[in-house]
């Protein structure tokens, strides 16, 4: 029992792993434009997706394809981890029902895919498609932490401490990262990532204007470097995207300073906050490479994947901040509220 329970620790935290190989190579689908480069869905050109030949696999082909048999193969993993969470005893009941909810959303989030192909990629659907698949990282994310040893050992103390306001906070971070991916998904799909196409200036001017002049002299660069004009609803899902990153940044500054102060005796607490202060410092300068270098396809890339580690990161921190039992969880933050 104790070999199978290990196997199956090691086997949610791969998962995991592949969420993430997953959500870069949609990443790089968009990126590259590729989201019509297979017009038919749940074939592949008519073909049986695993029976498609390889050696057609050019352009946006190869990204598009690939990232369809990677979709199916997680499919498949978490459709195993679910059988195998029933099957296992002693697996708490709470996590048995996350494994089927995990199956149920990576099912949706699979129809969600070949829907965006079907109705020609609409921004509301395309959106919806990559919420979705951050929200299903969480919840295998979740698993793995429920069948952790560290959560195991967690049991076994006597008195662990919880600071109450922390805990609020990293709540309070993980739906800010939340949202913040949400903008992020509304401005790759509605063409926005250069509405404003300069930084740290905007429309190069520290204070713009925001009128038609201001929005001209940026269609004109625009029109310079082969690109078709935006709006001034394009510019603000763009301008809301950086504001609410340094609103992100503020929450992490605070967090730190209460951390420092309250949590010393947590040490995965602060090695988690260490590494999440790692990641936003990254992703806001992957951020900056993404409008400097005009969108280049694998800078572009690696934020939106690495956006996916913070908001994990993030959610892992309340995890460790949270007490074990959803009452011990519920009492506190009614208590200190």
């Amino acid at each position: 029992m104790q070999t199978q329970l290990i196997a199956l620790r090691r086997y949610s935290k791969f998962l995991c792993a592949m969420t993430l190989l997953l959500i870069l190579l949609g990443a790089l689908v968009k990126s590259t434009e590729s989201g019509l480069s297979v017009p038919d869905w749940p074939t592949t050109y008519g073909k049986f997706m695993f029976a498609y030949p390889l050696n057609r696999m050019a352009g946006g082909i190869k990204y598009e394809h690939t990232h369809r048999m990677l979709a199916s193969l997680v499919g498949l993993l978490t459709l195993f981890l679910a059988f195998w969470l029933i099957k296992v005893k002693k697996i708490p009941v709470w996590v048995r029902r996350l494994g089927i909810f995990a199956f149920l959303t990576v099912v949706a989030q699979g129809i969600l895919g070949g829907l965006t192909v079907k109705f020609y990629l609409p921004v509301w659907l395309s959106t919806f498609h990559g919420v979705l698949a951050q929200t299903f990282f969480l919840v295998v994310i979740f698993i793995a932490y429920g069948l952790s040893v560290e959560r195991n050992q967690r049991w076994n103390i006597e008195e662990e401490s919880y600071n109450p306001r922390f805990l609020r906070l990293s709540i309070v971070l993980m739906g800010m990262v939340f949202i913040q991916l949400i903008i992020g998904n509304l401005m790759r799909h509605t063409q926005s990532g250069l509405a404003i196409p300069d930084f740290p200036t905007m429309g190069w001017t520290l204070f713009p204007s925001f009128d038609h002049v201001w929005l001209n002299r940026v269609n004109a660069w625009r029109f310079e470097n082969n690109l078709d004009p935006v709006n001034m609803g394009q510019v603000m899902i763009h301008l809301l995207h950086r504001v609410w990153a340094f609103l992100i940044l503020l929450k992490i500054l605070w967090l730190n300073n209460i951390a420092y102060k309250e949590c010393l005796d947590r040490p995965l607490i602060l090695k988690t906050l260490y590494w999440l202060n790692m990641a936003v410092i990254l992703q806001i300068t992957l951020g900056i490479s993404t409008v400097l270098t005009h969108k280049e396809v694998y800078t572009t890339t690696m934020h939106v994947t690495l956006g996916a580690i913070v908001l994990g990161l993030s959610f892992l921190m309340v995890l460790r901040a949270s007490p074990l039992t959803w009452r011990q969880f519920t009492e506190m933050l009614n208590n200190h509220g």
